[in-house]
């Protein structure tokens, strides 16, 4: 249960957007003592973030939270490259390896409220108008101050996670420069009714040489709008400003009827060099940030703290240690990399000013876009499908994702790693499946399934190791648990027991 009194508890999170809410709900899942605190005194009233990738939906599922996801989303399944007289590309969007093959369009106020709810209805709670003040490690915990209303609440953590945006208080804090640069262009935010000229489940990018536009459809005449624009007119976006970039960028016949609300911001291209400094973490916009052209912003931070929170758990009940802890940074730095060279890539290629690059690129586009190859990247690419952990410390192989039926719903996977074995395999390793799944007993449940690898499957759904080997597969499992789940008593006094 979450803890409300000032005590001892496990994990405290700074910050209540849709990464905290999630870390929250999945701390909770495991029955780790934990408290969310959040200096407004709500959830967000905007829909900001708002596309839910298959891989995200995959997360949700295996959390079992995903189903008032998918009762109100719009599903997205195609995405179209349009200029002003000319679609360039039309590409499918439709993973044959998910059973979420689309794009969930959930505003991100929507996306907040089912998480919150979500949290009440397993005891939890946010503490709103509670301000993140300082923090220091003093024997084997966190000291903490936070603020409510003036007054001042002391508590102590196992561990800190910043998930507290991209002014992090927690990052500011732990003096870690927040590396990168700043894009020169304002950019504009939207929130529109239109006509029903678009298809309700196609996204929409259109390049200019005024700017690059996106089009995102949350239902058959709502749409969202992110645009380059010269400068700021205003205090925010007018309905004749998105009418003039509408009608000089994106395709022919839309009208934009109505604005619900709209914004300017400026945006970076920022990470942190370190995802944590002992017992803190930060996750989300508080260690990264990027232009929201493809729409991975949240998606990449739900899935930071997915990679985090099992390897807590596994640490506070005593069954991992320092390299566990330090492998969240080894293997999230390197997707946030990609994340950012990606939307960098894609914001540049749409908005290139020079004529000649405009040719280049809109020759080369349905060139691209035709062969099966490249369409099956960008799909891997955006989907999030593709993320792997190949080179991680605490992986054999290729780290790559992995999913079935039997880790949906909420209780198919939890806080153990599954060891499948092919239940038709030669008698000796079957033989020998048993005692090694027995001598980790608290970590490790022992699947026999019709398959032909030996497969340790990590808590958060990633190959820990495979291979055909029959013993020598399984004494290489055990090898791969061993280096994971190395005990570390700096980090765990009083080792809390299984749930």
């Amino acid at each position: 249960m979450m803890s409300s009194a000032v005590d001892n508890i496990d994990v405290l999170i700074v910050g209540a957007g849709p990464v905290g809410l999630f870390l929250a709900n999945e701390c909770v899942r495991r029955e780790l003592r934990c408290r969310i605190v959040e200096t407004h005194s709500g959830q967000s009233e905007h829909s900001k973030a708002l596309a839910i990738f298959p891989r995200t939906l995959e997360i949700f599922d295996m959390a079992g939270v995903v189903a008032p996801f998918l009762e109100g989303a719009n599903r997205v399944t195609s995405v179209s490259v349009a200029t002003q007289g000319r679609r360039l590309a039309h590409m499918r969007f439709a993973p044959e390896e998910s059973p979420y093959p689309f794009v969930a369009m959930v505003p991100q106020d929507v996306t907040e409220r089912l998480l919150a709810e979500e949290l009440r209805r397993k005891g939890g709670a946010v503490e709103y108008e509670t301000t993140f003040v300082s923090a220091f490690e003093q024997n084997g915990g966190v000291n903490v101050m936070l603020e409510r209303k003036g007054e001042p609440i002391n508590l102590r953590a196992s561990f800190v996670v910043g998930c507290d945006g991209a002014h992090s208080v927690v990052r500011h804090l732990l003096n870690l420069p927040f590396e990168g640069a700043e894009y020169n262009e304002t950019f504009m935010l939207a929130d529109v009714e239109m006509n029903e000229a678009l298809p309700a489940d196609e996204l929409q990018l259109c390049p200019s040489e005024l700017g690059p536009v996106a089009i995102f459809p949350i239902s058959s005449t709502r749409r969202r709008i992110v645009a380059v624009i010269d400068k700021a007119e205003g205090d925010a976006p007018s309905l004749e400003l998105v009418r003039k970039v509408i009608a000089q960028r994106a395709p022919n016949g839309i009208e934009v009827r109505a604005m619900n609300w709209s914004s300017y911001f400026r945006i970076h291209r920022r990470q942190v060099a370190r995802l944590r400094v002992g017992r803190f973490f930060i996750a989300g916009d508080a260690a990264h940030i990027h232009s929201p052209f493809g729409g991975q912003g949240m998606n990449t931070g739900l899935h930071d703290v997915w990679n985090l929170v099992w390897k807590l758990d596994f640490v506070l009940r005593g069954h991992g240690g320092e390299e566990l802890l330090e492998s969240y940074s080894a293997e999230r730095r390197p997707v946030i990399k990609q994340v950012i060279r990606t939307t960098d890539l894609l914001t540049k290629a749409m908005g290139i000013p020079s004529k000649f690059a405009q040719i280049l690129r809109d020759t080369l586009i349905p060139m691209l876009s035709r062969l099966a190859p490249f369409q099956h990247a960008f799909v891997r690419r955006l989907s999030g499908l593709g993320v792997a952990y190949r080179g991680s410390p605490i992986v054999e192989g290729a780290g790559e994702r992995y999913f079935d039926d039997s880790l949906r719903g909420g209780k198919g996977i939890g806080s153990r790693f599954l060891l499948l074995v092919d239940k038709d395999a030669a008698s000796s390793a079957r033989d020998a499946a048993g005692p090694l799944a027995e001598s980790f007993r608290d970590i490790v449940e022992l699947r026999l399934q019709p398959r032909r690898d030996a497969t340790l499957v990590r808590p958060d759904g990633y190959v820990a190791y495979s291979g055909r080997d029959g013993i020598a597969a399984l004494k290489a499992v055990r090898s791969t648990l061993e280096r994971q789940t190395k005990l570390s008593l700096q980090y765990v006094s009083e080792p809390r027991a299984a749930a």
